[in-house]
C-alpha cells in the first residue's frame, strides 16, 4: 500500500517537472527580457510617484511646522508683562478682596457706616489682620471726610492710595547687593519655598549680569542639600555643600573662602529651617552672622526672611518669631498665586515695618518679582 502511494507521487512529481521545463522552453529569452524592461518601467513609474507625494508631504510639512513656528512667536509676542503677570498671579486675592468690593460698591449707592463695617470685614476675611485693617479704615474716614466723599465708587482710587501707603515702609524694597561683594542669608521655616526662592533669586541676580554662587546651609532638612544642587544645575550657578548633618556654620566659611577667591558678587546662603525652638534657632543663626561678620566684613549684606502666603496671619506670626533673632532686612513672599490670602502683605509691612523685597506669583523661574508698592495696589484693586 505505502510502495503504491510513494510511486503515485514520485510520478505526479516528475509531470510537474517535464510541464514546468515545456513551459520554460515555449518562452523565448527576447520575451523574457522584454518582460523583464517592461516590469522595470512600471516600477520606476511608483517610485516616481511616491517620490512626487513624498517631496509634496515633506512641503506639507514644513509648511505646517512654519506655520507652527509663527503662531508660536505669535502667542509668544504677547507674553505677559511685569503688571499683568503680577495681576493674573493674585486673581485669587482679586476674588477675595477686588469682587467682593465691587458687589459691596453695587450694593450701597452712598457711603454710609453699614459700608464702612462691611468693608472692615472684607478685609479681616482676607487676612489684612484687625490692626491693619483698623488704620485702612480710619485712613478712609479721614479721607471721605476730607474730601467730602460720598458716593461709593470714590473709594476704589482713595485705598489704591491707603494701601501703597502701608505697602510702602521706611526702608528700601530694592535688594542692596551693589558694590560687589555681597551676601545674602535666606532664613526661615521648612515648607515655605525657601529653596526654591534661593534657586529662583540666583537666577534673578544672574540675569543682572553677576557672578552668583550658592551654600547649602540647611543641613538638618533630608533633601535640601540636592534641591539646592539641583537648582543650581538649572540656574548655572555653582552650589558649596557638605554631607547631610554637618555644621551650617562650617558651611557657610567654606562658602565665603570660594566666594572670595573665585571673586563672586553675589553669595546666597540657605540655612536651617527645622529647629525645635528658639533658643536653637538663636544659637544657629548666630553661629552664622558671627562667621559672616568676622569673614566677610567688606560684603554688603541682606538677610531675607521667606513666608509663605497661603499661611496667613501664620506668616505674621513667623516674621515676628524670626525678627527677634535676626536682623531682617526684607520679606520673600511665596506662593500668593496660589492663595486668597494675599492681604498678609498689607499686615507684615504695616504691622513689622519690614519690606517686602520679592512675590512669587507662579511656579516659574521668572516668577518671582521685586515687589513694587504702587503696582502691587494697582493689580490688586484695579476694575479689568
Amino acid at each position: 500500500m505505502l510502495k503504491k502511494l510513494f510511486g503515485k507521487m514520485k510520478k505526479n512529481d516528475e509531470e510537474k517537472i517535464e510541464n514546468s521545463e515545456t513551459i520554460k522552453g515555449d518562452i523565448s529569452s527576447d520575451e523574457i527580457i522584454e518582460d523583464i524592461s517592461e516590469k522595470e518601467e512600471v516600477m520606476q513609474k511608483k517610485v516616481n510617484e511616491n517620490s512626487d507625494i513624498e517631496a509634496e508631504n515633506v512641503e506639507n510639512t514644513l509648511e505646517i511646522e512654519e506655520d507652527e513656528t509663527v503662531e508660536a512667536e505669535e502667542t509668544e509676542k504677547p507674553s505677559l508683562n511685569f503688571f499683568s503677570k503680577l495681576k493674573s498671579g493674585l486673581t485669587k486675592t482679586r476674588k477675595g478682596i477686588t469682587e467682593k468690593i465691587d458687589s459691596l460698591m453695587k450694593s450701597y449707592g452712598k457711603i454710609d457706616e453699614e459700608f464702612l463695617e462691611e468693608l472692615e470685614e472684607i478685609l479681616i476675611v482676607s487676612d489684612v489682620g484687625m490692626s491693619t485693617t483698623m488704620k485702612i479704615i480710619e485712613r478712609l474716614r479721614e479721607e471721605i471726610k476730607q474730601n467730602k466723599l460720598t458716593d461709593t465708587k470714590e473709594v476704589r482710587s482713595v485705598l489704591k492710595v491707603i494701601l501703597e501707603e502701608l505697602l510702602t515702609t521706611s526702608k528700601e524694597n530694592s535688594l542692596n547687593i551693589s558694590p560687589s561683594p555681597a551676601i545674602m542669608i535666606v532664613i526661615g521655616v521648612n515648607g515655605v519655598g525657601k529653596t526654591t526662592s534661593i534657586g529662583k533669586l540666583g537666577h534673578n541676580i544672574k540675569s543682572m549680569g553677576k557672578k552668583v554662587m550658592m551654600a547649602a546651609g540647611d543641613t538638618f532638612r533630608a533633601a535640601a542639600i540636592d534641591q539646592l544642587k539641583v537648582w543650581g544645575d538649572r540656574v548655572g550657578v555653582n552650589v558649596i555643600h557638605q554631607q547631610e548633618g554637618s555644621d551650617p556654620a562650617a558651611i557657610i566659611y567654606d562658602a565665603i573662602q570660594s566666594a572670595k577667591a573665585r571673586k563672586v558678587d553675589v553669595l546666597i546662603c540657605d540655612t536651617a529651617g527645622r529647629l525645635h525652638n528658639k533658643k536653637n534657632l538663636m544659637n544657629e543663626l548666630g553661629k552664622v552672622f558671627k562667621i559672616v561678620e568676622r569673614e566677610y566684613p567688606e560684603a554688603r549684606k541682606e538677610v531675607l526672611l521667606v513666608l509663605d502666603a497661603t499661611t496667613g496671619q501664620n506668616a505674621i506670626q513667623q516674621a515676628k518669631t524670626f525678627k527677634e533673632v535676626a536682623d531682617i532686612t526684607g520679606i520673600v513672599l511665596t506662593k500668593l498665586d496660589g492663595t486668597a490670602k494675599g492681604g498678609v502683605v498689607l499686615g507684615i509691612t504695616s504691622e513689622l515695618d519690614i519690606p517686602v523685597k520679592f512675590i512669587g506669583v507662579g511656579e516659574g523661574m521668572n516668577d518671582l518679582q521685586p515687589f513694587n508698592a504702587k503696582d502691587f495696589a494697582e493689580a490688586l484693586l484695579s476694575e479689568n
